[in-house]
């Protein structure tokens, strides 16, 4: 799953790069200012937003599924385990 997150998220970075360094805005002159970029303002952030609304998507799914199965329970106990195993 965190591989999933991490090839969307990496995908709306090279997008985002590519739409920065586009040879297409070289040779019509516009800059990577503000102004040469005005109809992609914006577009990024979105993109972010998307990727941040899936993953907490994702991870609500999850902790829903953890919950009813007892998951959370269970790591609690091993963990809480360990270290009181580790201190004595």
């Amino acid at each position: 799953m965190d591989q999933l997150l991490l090839i969307a998220f990496t995908a709306v970075q090279s997008r985002a790069i590519v739409a920065r360094t586009s040879p297409a805005a070289s040779r019509s002159g516009a800059s990577n200012s503000v102004a040469g970029l005005s109809g992609d303002r914006g577009q990024t952030t979105a993109e972010y937003a998307l990727v941040l609304l899936g993953a907490a998507g994702v991870a609500m799914l999850l902790l829903g599924w953890a919950t009813k199965s007892g998951a959370i329970g269970k790591l609690f106990d091993v963990v809480l385990n360990e270290i009181v195993g580790r201190v004595k």
